[in-house]
Protein backbone atom coordinates (compact mmCIF):
# COMPACT_ATOMS: atom_id res chain seq x y z
CA UNK A 1 0.00 0.00 0.00
CA UNK A 2 1.65 3.65 -0.72
CA UNK A 3 0.80 6.07 1.48
CA UNK A 4 0.33 9.06 -0.89
CA UNK A 5 -0.81 12.94 0.48
CA UNK A 6 -4.60 13.11 0.78
CA UNK A 7 -5.30 16.15 -1.77
CA UNK A 8 -6.05 19.51 -0.10
CA UNK A 9 -9.83 20.29 0.86
CA UNK A 10 -10.25 24.22 0.81
CA UNK A 11 -14.06 24.18 1.67
CA UNK A 12 -13.72 24.12 5.56
CA UNK A 13 -11.04 26.82 5.43
CA UNK A 14 -13.29 28.76 3.60
CA UNK A 15 -16.14 27.98 5.18
CA UNK A 16 -14.14 28.94 8.87
CA UNK A 17 -13.05 32.24 6.91
CA UNK A 18 -16.52 33.31 5.72
CA UNK A 19 -17.86 33.28 8.65
CA UNK A 20 -15.33 34.46 10.90
CA UNK A 21 -15.28 37.74 8.32
CA UNK A 22 -19.01 37.77 7.99
CA UNK A 23 -19.33 37.80 11.92
CA UNK A 24 -16.20 41.03 11.74
CA UNK A 25 -18.44 42.69 9.59
CA UNK A 26 -21.13 42.23 12.25
CA UNK A 27 -19.10 43.40 15.06
CA UNK A 28 -17.75 46.50 13.11
CA UNK A 29 -20.98 47.25 12.02
CA UNK A 30 -22.62 46.89 15.46
CA UNK A 31 -20.16 49.12 16.70
CA UNK A 32 -20.50 52.09 14.04
CA UNK A 33 -24.18 52.30 14.88
CA UNK A 34 -24.38 52.25 18.17
CA UNK A 35 -21.40 55.50 18.12
CA UNK A 36 -23.79 57.49 15.94
CA UNK A 37 -25.81 60.54 17.72
CA UNK A 38 -29.41 59.59 17.50
CA UNK A 39 -31.12 62.55 18.15
CA UNK A 40 -34.88 63.10 18.63
CA UNK A 41 -37.38 65.77 17.58
CA UNK A 42 -38.26 66.38 21.37
CA UNK A 43 -37.19 65.14 24.74
CA UNK A 44 -39.97 63.19 25.67
CA UNK A 45 -40.69 62.09 21.86
CA UNK A 46 -42.25 58.52 22.81
CA UNK A 47 -44.67 60.15 25.65
CA UNK A 48 -45.85 62.40 23.22
CA UNK A 49 -46.53 59.25 20.96
CA UNK A 50 -48.26 58.12 23.56
CA UNK A 51 -50.74 61.11 23.93
CA UNK A 52 -51.29 60.94 20.35
CA UNK A 53 -55.25 59.69 20.22
CA UNK A 54 -56.07 62.52 22.50
CA UNK A 55 -54.35 65.20 20.26
CA UNK A 56 -55.98 63.68 17.29
CA UNK A 57 -59.73 64.32 19.77
CA UNK A 58 -58.37 68.09 20.14
CA UNK A 59 -57.59 68.48 15.94
CA UNK A 60 -60.94 67.03 15.27
CA UNK A 61 -63.00 69.76 17.76
CA UNK A 62 -60.81 72.12 16.70
CA UNK A 63 -61.97 71.80 12.87
CA UNK A 64 -65.52 72.93 13.75
CA UNK A 65 -63.91 76.43 14.32
CA UNK A 66 -60.68 76.35 11.67
CA UNK A 67 -61.66 79.15 9.63
CA UNK A 68 -61.82 81.51 12.68
CA UNK A 69 -58.29 80.60 13.57
CA UNK A 70 -55.19 82.70 11.98
CA UNK A 71 -51.79 83.46 12.84
CA UNK A 72 -49.71 86.18 11.14
CA UNK A 73 -47.22 88.12 11.46
CA UNK A 74 -47.16 92.17 11.02
CA UNK A 75 -43.43 93.10 9.54
CA UNK A 76 -44.03 96.87 9.96
CA UNK A 77 -45.43 96.05 13.51
CA UNK A 78 -43.08 93.34 14.34
CA UNK A 79 -45.72 91.68 16.32
CA UNK A 80 -47.15 88.72 15.78
CA UNK A 81 -51.19 88.38 15.66
CA UNK A 82 -52.83 85.38 17.03
CA UNK A 83 -57.12 85.14 16.09
CA UNK A 84 -59.06 82.67 17.77
CA UNK A 85 -62.60 82.35 18.03
CA UNK A 86 -64.61 84.75 19.57
CA UNK A 87 -66.82 82.67 21.27
CA UNK A 88 -63.95 81.32 23.00
CA UNK A 89 -62.62 84.85 24.55
CA UNK A 90 -66.03 85.25 25.98
CA UNK A 91 -65.67 82.01 28.08
CA UNK A 92 -63.03 80.91 30.63
CA UNK A 93 -60.45 80.22 28.08
CA UNK A 94 -56.47 78.86 29.05
CA UNK A 95 -54.12 77.90 26.80
CA UNK A 96 -50.22 77.77 26.10
CA UNK A 97 -48.78 79.08 22.76
CA UNK A 98 -45.25 77.27 21.46
CA UNK A 99 -43.71 78.84 18.91
CA UNK A 100 -41.61 76.26 17.32
CA UNK A 101 -38.64 76.62 15.08
CA UNK A 102 -38.06 73.16 13.48
CA UNK A 103 -33.99 74.42 12.33
CA UNK A 104 -32.65 75.15 15.99
CA UNK A 105 -34.90 74.12 19.39
CA UNK A 106 -32.62 76.58 21.31
CA UNK A 107 -34.86 79.30 19.95
CA UNK A 108 -38.43 77.69 20.18
CA UNK A 109 -41.01 79.97 22.87
CA UNK A 110 -43.77 79.36 25.00
CA UNK A 111 -46.17 82.21 26.16
CA UNK A 112 -49.24 82.19 27.79
CA UNK A 113 -52.61 82.58 25.39
CA UNK A 114 -54.15 85.95 27.16
CA UNK A 115 -56.97 86.55 24.33
CA UNK A 116 -58.63 89.94 24.07
CA UNK A 117 -62.48 90.45 24.08
CA UNK A 118 -62.51 89.83 20.62
CA UNK A 119 -60.54 86.70 20.63
CA UNK A 120 -56.88 87.70 19.65
CA UNK A 121 -53.47 88.25 21.30
CA UNK A 122 -50.76 90.13 20.01
CA UNK A 123 -47.13 88.92 20.33
CA UNK A 124 -43.37 90.89 20.34
CA UNK A 125 -41.74 89.78 17.39
CA UNK A 126 -38.49 91.43 16.98
CA UNK A 127 -36.13 88.59 18.78
CA UNK A 128 -38.03 85.70 16.06
CA UNK A 129 -34.99 85.26 14.15
CA UNK A 130 -35.81 85.29 9.80
CA UNK A 131 -36.94 81.66 8.47
CA UNK A 132 -40.35 79.22 8.85
CA UNK A 133 -41.60 79.50 12.38
CA UNK A 134 -44.39 76.83 13.71
CA UNK A 135 -47.17 78.22 15.94
CA UNK A 136 -48.95 75.87 17.97
CA UNK A 137 -51.59 76.80 20.07
CA UNK A 138 -53.60 74.66 22.67
CA UNK A 139 -56.50 75.81 24.44
CA UNK A 140 -59.06 74.88 26.55
CA UNK A 141 -62.65 76.45 26.44
CA UNK A 142 -64.99 75.15 29.63
CA UNK A 143 -63.36 71.69 29.76
CA UNK A 144 -63.41 71.17 25.85
CA UNK A 145 -59.29 71.05 24.62
CA UNK A 146 -58.55 72.41 20.90
CA UNK A 147 -55.49 72.35 19.49
CA UNK A 148 -53.84 74.49 15.97
CA UNK A 149 -50.57 74.16 14.25
CA UNK A 150 -49.84 76.76 11.24
CA UNK A 151 -46.70 77.78 10.12
CA UNK A 152 -45.47 81.82 9.43
CA UNK A 153 -42.52 82.63 7.84
CA UNK A 154 -40.82 85.92 9.18
CA UNK A 155 -39.30 87.88 6.41
CA UNK A 156 -35.22 89.20 7.34
CA UNK A 157 -35.61 92.75 8.50
CA UNK A 158 -35.17 95.48 5.56
CA UNK A 159 -32.12 97.62 5.83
Amino acid sequence: MSSEPKPFNPWPVGIIAFFALFISVMGGLIVFISSRPMDLVAPDYYEQEIRYQSQMDRRDRTREVAAQIRVTHDAAGQRLIIALPAAHARRPCEGRIHLYRPSAAGLDRHEKLALDALGQQSLDARDLQPGLWKVRIHWTVEGEEFYTDQSIVVPPPVS
